[in-house]
Order: C-alpha cells, then structure tokens, then sequence
C-alpha cells in the first residue's frame, strides 16, 4: 500500500466550490478526512487539483481499440488513464451479434477486475440513416430480445446501450433496459421531436454525442436536439474537441440543459493519444489526418481523439466554462449516471483517491487512480 499523503496548497474543486490553499488527504486507495501521523506532504501550491476524469463513451486509444484483446483493452485504458481518465466504459462498435457477445464476456472480464467501469453498445441498433461511421449492413432493429442478448452477455456490466428509439422495437427495448438498470442512449437516430419525447417518457435518460448523427434543429421539425435539451430527466453528451461541435452549439447545449446535465466524452478511437495514421473502427477504416478520423471510404467523422484533459483544457480556455462546471461535466455527472458517485466523480473523504493535478495554464501535470499516481508530478 502506497504511502499515505496530503497534498497541500492547491485551487481544490470540490463539491461545494473551489477551496483556495486546500488540501487532500489521501490514505491508502480512498481520500480520508485526518492525517496520519506519517504521512508524506506534498506541496501543489499554484496547481488545480480536481477529480479524475470519468469517460462514459470511448472506443479505444492508444492506437488499441476496446474491441480487440484483453491485451489491447489494457493499452487504450492506459493511455487513457495517463491523460487523467481514471473511471472508462468501454464502447463497442456495430459488428455482428456473435462478435459483439465475445466481446462482451471479454470486457466483463476486465470489469470485475475493476479495471473500466462497465461496457457501453453503441450499435447496433442505431438508424441507417445516421449510421455515421458504423458499417450498414450489420445494423439491425433493436428487437428487444436482441438488445437483452448483449445485456446478458455483459453479465451484469452491460451500462448503456445506444439506440434509435424510433425503430420498430426501440420503444421496448428502452422499457427493458430501465427496468434492468441499464442506460437506454438515444442516439444515431432520424426520430422525431415527437417520437424522442415518447422514447424519453419510455426511459431514455441519455443523448449520445448530441447534435452529431441526428436530424438538425428545425424551426416547424425542431427534432431529437430540442426535445434532448428541454427534458430535465436527459444528460447530453457532448464532444469538446472542437471538430464534431461549433463552439456555438456547446453553448447552446450548457445553456439550455445546464451544468447539471451535461457529460463531456471522448467518443475516442484507437488514434487518441497515438497520432495520424490508418486505422480500423470496428471493421471499417479510419484516415487520421492532423488529428480528425474519418471514414475512408465516404468521408463521415469517424469518432475522436479526443482525449479529456484536452476536453477540459478547452472548456476552460476557449469556451470560457467555470472550472466548477466542467468539473461536473467531467467528473459528478457521468459519475451519478452511472451510479458510482458513492465511489468517484468528486474529492470528498471516504471516495477513491481517483485525481488529476493541472498547472494554472490547465495543463495537465499529474494523475493518482486509488491512492497510486499513474502520471508523477514529480513535486517535493
């Protein structure tokens, strides 16, 4: 076990605002209240110390995707974890239903290991209308009977499953998930202002990587982005990296919804944190080109790589967000949607010691996961 440690004078963002000249007391795996007597201090003045960062949608990263080995699971969840995302759900990608299942048993594997925090199904329920960068001929509609077929292959681990609601089955399949305590995402979809508030009603709690594969805003059809932003029962994903949204439309999204309704992801692919290249999303190949993925073949953006210290760094800088805001868009509100904030999502006694350590330039400098730093400062 890791020597206990208070980690002194930072801008800590808590729960309760930001405490200037604070301290985190970390003994063992979990933040405490008291010191002990001989633990190490650590001295972070001109530093911001704040949760670490937990991703509810990311393929892979690395150059590894979440679809591969168990070995290649392992390298994108590093890679992710260096960049300060200590809590990951791993995405899959539309592939056929046998795959997928295989899949799944394999990052249950990993999840009871506590090594990511569950598996998120993106696809292949999803429209072929906005199927974006998921392969057309494997998608299928989301026959409730299906959907529950991945949900048991996860083994309990299964967390969220992006859907097009508007499909024949979708309704069932959202009721089935809610009452299995899994996330029904609406997501890749061509509904209806009408038919999201009645997939809304059904269950759904979730928008996937709002305004990005679904019908824009429409003044006589507002569509899916109106009904996701109004209800308060829905948290909008959205991807800060600058290429999937206008700078606008994020603001657009925190004014309407609100801090307390917004998880920021990566939506990431083997690429992030690996650099420019070809690579494959599930079976189709991806061109990297000064950091954007899209299809070879057509041209659609084909995820990220993103990573959420970059998300965070923006956020701040660029979109001109309080630090207190991203903080819960990246941190307590994946965290309560996943029913983890028991354990992670805010520095507060009895949680993981899961933190990120920022310069005052918001650049990252340091990453602790259960009490062990995965990035060192290297501080006195």
């Amino acid at each position: 076990m890791a020597p206990s440690k208070v980690l002194d004078g930072a801008r800590v963002v808590l729960p309760t605002g930001i405490a200037d000249g604070g301290r985190v007391i970390v003994a063992g795996t979990r933040i405490t209240g008291a010191a002990p007597e001989d633990a190490e201090t650590v001295d972070v003045t001109g530093h911001w110390l704040v949760p670490g960062f937990v991703d509810l949608h990311n393929h892979g990263g690395g150059g590894a995707a979440f679809s591969g080995s168990a070995d290649d699971v392992m390298t994108a969840v590093r890679a992710h974890r260096a960049h300060g995302t200590t809590t990951v759900v791993t995405s899959t990608v539309t592939d056929d239903m046998k795959i997928l299942t295989q899949q799944a048993g394999l990052l249950s594997e990993l999840a009871e290991q506590g090594e990511i925090a569950g598996i998120h199904f993106e696809g292949p329920f999803i429209s072929p209308c906005r199927k974006g960068a998921h392969s057309e001929a494997l998608l299928r509609e989301p026959d409730p009977a299906d959907v529950r077929k991945l949900v048991d292959a996860a083994r309990g681990h299964a967390k969220m499953v992006t859907l097009a609601t508007e499909l024949p089955g979708g309704l069932d399949s959202v009721r089935m998930l809610a009452e299995h305590g899994v996330i029904a995402a609406i997501g890749h979809t061509d509904a209806t202002y009408e038919q999201t508030v009645e997939a809304i009603d059904a269950g759904a709690t979730v928008a996937t990587h709002l305004f990005n594969a679904m019908p824009t805003l429409g003044h006589r059809a507002p569509g899916p982005i109106t009904a996701l932003l109004e209800d308060e029962r829905v948290t909008v994903e959205l991807i800060n990296d600058g290429v999937h949204l206008h700078p606008a439309a994020l603001e657009l999204a925190f004014h309407h919804a609100g801090a307390a309704r917004v998880a920021f992801i990566t939506d990431a692919m083997d690429a992030a944190g690996s650099g420019d290249g070809r690579y494959l999303l599930g079976p189709l190949e991806v061109e990297v080109t000064d950091g954007v993925a899209r299809l070879v073949e057509g041209g659609s953006i084909a995820g990220s790589t993103l990573t959420l210290d970059r998300a965070f760094r923006r956020a701040v800088t660029v979109d001109r967000l309080p630090v207190e805001d991203v903080v819960r868009a990246l941190s307590a509100n994946p965290a309560r949607l996943l029913g983890m904030d028991d354990r992670v999502g805010s520095l507060e006694p009895g949680k993981d010691a899961d933190l990120v350590l920022l310069d005052e330039d918001f650049v990252l400098k340091g990453v602790m996961r259960r009490g062990e730093w995965v990035v060192d400062p290297q501080l006195g």
